[in-house]
C-alpha cells in the first residue's frame, strides 16, 4: 500500500550535514548566543543564524546572502539548524538585524572567541602563525557613515566614549589593489593563520585605503594579546620596516626583507660560492649573514631557487631586448634634433642614456651645422648667423648592471630576529616561509567565484564587515573540517577516492562536499531515513565524528 504524499517528505541535506557537525563541535551556536545574548520569546537565536549563514556561504551553489530564505527551500533546515525553524524565518529582515548584533559586539572580538574555542576543541597547534592581508573588491556606492550629533547630556557623553572605544565602520574605498583592479572599491581583510592546516585564528576587516606596513604590528600585538601566544610569527615584507621591528619588542619573527633597502642590495650580491648550504627542500640554496637594520640584532638567509633562478634570467633577457628596441628608436628620435650648442647636447643625451636600466650610450660624436640668414649659397667669407649641433651615437648594454641582475636572480633574503640555530634553523626559517601559502590558500577560497561573498550586495559598510567576518567563520569551518579528516585518514592509514578515482589521504573538502551531492532526507510519518547515504559516503562520515554522523542518522 502506498503511503499518502502528505505523509512523505524529502529533503535536501547534501553534504550541509558536515558542515553543520562541524559546528556543532565548535560550540559555535552557543558561544555566540553567550557573547550576544537571547531576547526572550525569541525562537532563533543569534548562534542558530550565523549557522544558517554559514550553511549557505559553504553551499557551494552561487546563492548569495540576498536569496538567504530562498537557499533554504527544500532542504531539511530543522534537521539542521533546530525544531520549529523554517525557511520563511531566515527571512533578509531577520539576517540584516542579526548582522547589526555581530558587529554591535565587534567582528573580530567575535570571530576570536569563535576561533578560540574551535582551536582548543580540535587541539590546534600554535607553534607558528603567518600574518597577511587581501583586498575584497565591491560594486557600486558606498558612503561614509555619518558622525553621530552631540547631545548636551550624560548619556550623549558615555554613547560617545563607548564609540570611541570600538573600532569606527570601516570605509570602503579606493585604494592600493593587490588584484590589479584598482577600478573598484575595496576593503581589507587581515588573517592570522596557523600552519596546522591552515586554520584562522584571527580575522580584522580593514578600511580600503589601509596600508599593511601601518597597521601589521598591532595585528600581531592584538592577537598575541588575546591568544596568550608564544610562537613564531611569520608575514611578508609589508612587516619590514624599521619602525616595524622596533615595535615588534617581545615578539618572534620571520619576514621577508624587501631589497629596496640598501644593505639588501649588497648582501644579495656578495654570496661566494662556497657558502652556499643545499636545503632539503629541492631546488633551494641557503646562505647566512648578520645584520642589525633598525638597530635590532637579526639573522638574514639569502635564498636561492633553483627554478626562480632559470625564471628570472629568461625575464631579464626579454627585458634587454625589449628595452634595446626603445632605447634605438629614442637614439634616432634624438639624433634628428638640433640643438643651440654643444652643452645642451651633451644634456640631452647623458639625460637619455641615465634613463635606461641595461643600456647607454657609447662613441658619441657631435657635428655642427651652420645656417645662414640669407638665401642660397654665401659668398667667402660671409659669418654665419647660427650654428646648431646634432648628436651620434652607439646603443651598448650595461654589462655590469646584467651580470648584477643574473646574480641575483631567484635570490630573496629572509630575516628572523631569533638568532639561536639550535632553536630555529635556517632550514626551519625557510619551511616557516614557504607556509605562508596557508594565508594565499584561504584568500584564494573566499575569492571564489562560487562562494557566497564574490559578490557583497549590502551598502552599510557596518554589515558589510560582519558579513567578511562571515566569510572568515566559513574558511574556518571547513579548514576545521578538512584539516579533521586528513588527520583521522593519516591515524587508520585509509584513504579515500579523489577526483580522478585515484586513493588519497589528503583529500580537499570540496571534492568530499561534491561526492555528498544527492543525499537525501526521507520524513515518511515523521520517521527519518537517509537516501542515497551509500556505503563510501558512510564511511567519510564515520571518520568525522559523531558530530556529523547525527545529521546522517548514524548513532
Amino acid at each position: 500500500m502506498k503511503e499518502s504524499p502528505e505523509a512523505i517528505k524529502v529533503l535536501d541535506i547534501d553534504h550541509l550535514g558536515i558542515v553543520a557537525g562541524i559546528i556543532d563541535e565548535m560550540e559555535m551556536v552557543s558561544e555566540v548566543n553567550k557573547i550576544v545574548g537571547i531576547k526572550e520569546r525569541e525562537s532563533l537565536s543569534s548562534g542558530q543564524v550565523m549557522k544558517a549563514m554559514i550553511l549557505n556561504g559553504l553551499g557551494f551553489l552561487s546563492a548569495p546572502l540576498y536569496l538567504f530564505e530562498e537557499f533554504f527551500v527544500g532542504k531539511a533546515t530543522e534537521h539542521l539548524i533546530g525544531e520549529g525553524i523554517l525557511p520563511r524565518h531566515l527571512n533578509d529582515d531577520k539576517l540584516g538585524r542579526e548582522l547589526d548584533k555581530y558587529y554591535q559586539v565587534g567582528t573580530t572580538k567575535l570571530f576570536t572567541a569563535i576561533a578560540l574555542k574551535a582551536a582548543h576543541k580540535f587541539q590546534v597547534e600554535m607553534d607558528s602563525v603567518h600574518l597577511d592581508g587581501s583586498s575584497m573588491y565591491v560594486h557600486g556606492e558606498y558612503e561614509k557613515e555619518p558622525e553621530p550629533i552631540n547631545q548636551d547630556n550624560q548619556e550623549a557623553a558615555e554613547n560617545k566614549l563607548e564609540l570611541e572605544s570600538e573600532s569606527q565602520p570601516i570605509e570602503i574605498v579606493y585604494g592600493y589593489s593587490r588584484d590589479k583592479r584598482p577600478d573598484l572599491k575595496q576593503f581589507i581583510i587581515d588573517m592570522i593563520v596557523t600552519g596546522d592546516g591552515d586554520i584562522p585564528l584571527y580575522f580584522k576587516v580593514d578600511s580600503g585605503n589601509v596600508d599593511d606596513k601601518s597597521v601589521f604590528v598591532d595585528r600581531l600585538k592584538e592577537f598575541k594579546k588575546q591568544w596568550t601566544f608564544a610562537g613564531i610569527c611569520v608575514a611578508d615584507s609589508a612587516l619590514y620596516t624599521a619602525d616595524n621591528l622596533a615595535a615588534m619588542s617581545g615578539l618572534k619573527w620571520i619576514t621577508r626583507v624587501p631589497l629596496s633597502i640598501k644593505e639588501a642590495q649588497k648582501k644579495i650580491l656578495e654570496i661566494e660560492a662556497n657558502e652556499w648550504i643545499d636545503s632539503k627542500i629541492a631546488g633551494y640554496k641557503i646562505a647566512s649573514r648578520e645584520s642589525e637594520y633598525g638597530n635590532i640584532k637579526q639573522r638574514w638567509l639569502i635564498i636561492e631557487s633553483e627554478a626562480r633562478k632559470k625564471s628570472s634570467i629568461k625575464q631579464v633577457e626579454r627585458l634587454v631586448e625589449k628595452q634595446r628596441e626603445k632605447a634605438e628608436a629614442a637614439l634616432r628620435q634624438l639624433s634628428r634634433q638640433e640643438f643651440a650648442c654643444q652643452p645642451d647636447a651633451e644634456i640631452a643625451i647623458s639625460k637619455l642614456s641615465n634613463s635606461w636600466k641595461y643600456h647607454q650610450i657609447k662613441e658619441v660624436s657631435y657635428s655642427e651645422k651652420i645656417e645662414h640668414k640669407t638665401a642660397g649659397r654665401p659668398s667667402k667669407g660671409t659669418q654665419p648667423t647660427q650654428i646648431k649641433y646634432q648628436i651620434k651615437g652607439q646603443i651598448e648594454t650595461r654589462a655590469e648592471v646584467i651580470e648584477a641582475e643574473n646574480i641575483k636572480a631567484g635570490r630573496f633574503i629572509l630575516a628572523t630576529n631569533v638568532l639561536d640555530r639550535n632553536e630555529l634553523s635556517n632550514q626551519q626559517v625557510l619551511e616557516e616561509y614557504k607556509d605562508q601559502q596557508c594565508d594565499e590558500r584561504g584568500f584564494r577560497f573566499l575569492k571564489d567565484p562560487l562562494f557566497f561573498t564574490s559578490s557583497v550586495f549590502v551598502k552599510n559598510p557596518k554589515r558589510v564587515e560582519a558579513i567578511a567576518m562571515i566569510m572568515g567563520l566559513c574558511l574556518l569551518v571547513y579548514n576545521l573540517a578538512q584539516r579533521k579528516l586528513r588527520q583521522e585518514l593519516a591515524t587508520a592509514n585509509s584513504s579515500i577516492r579523489n577526483q580522478v578515482k585515484k586513493l588519497t589521504n589528503k583529500p580537499t573538502m570540496r571534492w568530499v562536499f561534491q561526492m555528498f551531492q544527492s543525499v537525501h532526507l526521507l520524513m515518511i510519518n515523521g520517521q527519518k531515513q537517509m537516501s542515497n547515504f551509500t556505503e563510501e559516503r558512510q564511511s567519510i562520515v564515520n571518520y568525522l565524528g559523531n558530530s556529523c554522523g547525527k545529521y546522517y542518522l548514524i548513532v
